[in-house]
């Protein structure tokens, strides 16, 4: 089931008397459980992409479907009830709130909108989710007290408490060494067989280009190949 569309993408930003092309007519589709990777040098597209499809960014021109809904149609409500109620985002900078223990941090996107778990339930899943991500030894340790990879750890379970569709990741494994990162990749292949969730990665990192099942290499803010299982068609547009 395709669950993200792309259609013609463009993206333009001024800069100065200039213009930045960014996404140059960009089109693909994700499919619903998709261990998705964007691949590609700095400059070629990666971030902006995933920006358009967690609508932290509208498109210049060309159509960003999320399960039907064209995006730059949708008003500031409907976009941030998408956003809460499909997509969830892990960053590099893993982004997680200082004065905040682990289970404030992963509890803090519920307090965002309407939950629909009662307090039991609510407490429960957050400490599942830690558990899941290992670090219940730390639940109630700030993210001064955690290492890097525990921090993303937080980072990953903070994404999937609102039970999002899609789970959109922009090099997660940037600020991490190569074995913490290789563990990171690990556990959110496991939550996408166990789970079904969709993860959407924007990544220089080989080793979850490796794990992908579905590769699309991008240079210059073009597709250049789209690969799903061996089967690459070079050149996509």
């Amino acid at each position: 089931m395709t669950i993200v569309e792309l259609k013609d993408v463009q993206k333009v930003y001024p800069l100065g008397q200039t213009e930045v092309h960014a996404v140059r007519g960009v089109s693909f589709e994700i499919q619903k459980g998709d261990f998705i990777s964007l691949a590609g040098p700095s400059g070629s597209g990666k971030t902006t992409i995933l920006n358009l499809i967690g609508c932290i960014d509208t498109p210049t021109r060309g159509t960003v479907r999320i399960n039907g809904m064209a995006t730059e149609r949708m008003n500031d409500s409907e976009i941030t009830s998408l956003r809460h109620g499909a997509l969830g985002f892990i960053f590099q900078s893993f982004n997680l709130i200082p004065v905040l223990n682990v289970y404030e941090n992963v509890e803090f996107p519920l307090l965002l909108g309407r939950s629909g778990l009662g307090r039991k339930e609510k407490t429960e899943w957050i400490d599942f989710l830690i558990r899941e991500v290992g670090l219940e030894a730390w639940r109630n340790h700030r993210p001064s007290e955690l290492s890097g990879g525990q921090r993303q750890r937080v980072a990953v379970a903070r994404a999937l408490v609102t039970k999002p569709q899609i789970v959109l990741a922009d090099e997660p494994t940037a600020n991490l060494d190569s074995t913490t990162g290789e563990g990171i990749i690990a556990l959110m292949k496991k939550i996408n067989r166990e789970r079904d969730t969709t993860f959407v990665f924007s990544t220089h990192d080989s080793s979850i280009v490796d794990i992908a099942d579905h590769v699309i290499r991008l240079q210059d803010g073009m597709v250049v190949s789209d690969q799903r299982k061996g089967r690459e068609h070079v050149g996509a547009r």
